[in-house]
């Protein structure tokens, strides 16, 4: 209690220096942490609301690691979703009927830490919320505290996932529902085919979408349906509708991370970029490089001994027996300098 005592009268400065000194992070370290991207606070269901009734787009993006959701943190994107398509994109499956919920977990974690600004959404697994009430509320749950996700979205409209979606919401956990194409159903859907291109199936996503709202969804996602279909959804709905592969006239869209930046050869929907090139570019040279001997060169090898050290270390292997590893060494040591004399002698002209 003293302590504190004289804790709260040192100067901001002093305090400041003393919370360094008992940090446990090193003050000079080879790579520093992460640290915040934005500094926005977490979007949440009224900001969406909010744009929601104003007619302002809301933008979704998946994202299933650190590095993806930092970058839609950057952008300013409204929701990141981490989707069970992981399987497909990063796993390498041909459906998404085979991601687990441990590996789900997973990609959740590792977007929640990156990730400080848009809301947060997880997929439920195939296979983790059918059974049962009580299952889907249990899956969502560990979602929602072991996943760090803000809500979920499951799939498809049948009366035991309208169920399930109502069980959900009555347990506190905001949910995304998904009609059209609903790829944890393709079994019975015959393969990856779009949805309401006859009266019949057009009728029945827009009824789906109205059984979702009812059962407490704030948002529905189409996929791969008509644009009239859409637009006949969004204008019966009360909540948002979310697009993808659906046209122009839902309230907001969402794209896969690698579709959109082009990092696969078989993107999706809409490609912005063409990251696929870039990277294989970026690894032919690494490899020409390396095998050429250019790389690493001596902006790439920053850490030096001095020439007493080196001196050093060269009789310390010498004791060991080690004559050939101190001869390498020192000459090793020799070449770096004669390599970096030049670009001195250069940069003092």
């Amino acid at each position: 209690m003293a302590f504190l005592t004289k804790l709260s009268k040192i100067s901001p400065l002093a305090r400041v220096c003393l919370s360094r000194c008992m940090s446990h992070v090193p003050e000079n370290t080879v790579y520093g942490g992460p640290t915040p991207q934005t500094a926005d606070r977490r979007v949440t269901l009224n900001q969406l609301k909010q744009k929601y009734k104003k007619g302002e787009p809301i933008t979704v993006v998946t994202a299933y690691d650190y590095p993806s959701a930092v970058h839609l943190d950057i952008a300013g994107i409204d929701i990141c979703l981490v989707g069970d398509s992981a399987s497909m994109v990063v796993h390498g499956h041909d459906t998404t009927l085979l991601i687990s919920l441990e590996e789900m977990l997973v990609h959740c974690r590792a977007v929640a830490r990156g990730a400080k600004r848009p809301l947060l959404v997880g997929d439920l697994p195939f296979g983790t919320y059918e059974t049962s009430t009580s299952q889907a509320v249990d899956t969502a749950v560990k979602v929602l505290r072991e996943g760090g996700m803000d809500a979920i979205k499951l799939e498809g409209g049948s009366p035991s996932r309208i169920t399930a979606a109502k069980a959900i919401v009555e347990a506190g956990i905001a949910v995304i529902g998904h009609v059209g194409l609903t790829p944890q159903a393709i079994s019975v859907l015959g393969g990856f085919r779009p949805q309401g291109k006859n009266v019949s199936s057009a009728i029945k996503v827009v009824e789906t979408a109205m059984a979702l709202q009812e059962a407490g969804c704030f948002s529905v996602v189409l996929e791969c349906v008509p644009a009239p279909v859409a637009a006949a959804a969004t204008s019966a709905l009360r909540i948002p509708t979310i697009g993808i592969g659906a046209g122009p006239f839902c309230s907001g869209q969402v794209l896969v991370y690698h579709d959109l930046l082009g990092m696969l050869q078989h993107p999706h929907h809409a490609k912005y970029a063409c990251v696929r090139d870039v990277i294989k570019k970026a690894l032919s040279e690494y490899k020409e490089e390396v095998n050429n001997g250019s790389f690493p060169g001596p902006s790439h090898t920053p850490y030096k001994m001095n020439p007493d050290d080196v001196n050093g270390f060269f009789k310390e292997l010498e004791k060991l027996g080690l004559n050939k590893a101190a001869s390498v060494a020192t000459a090793a040591a020799e070449k770096m300098n004669t390599v970096q004399r030049p670009d001195t002698e250069a940069s003092q002209k």
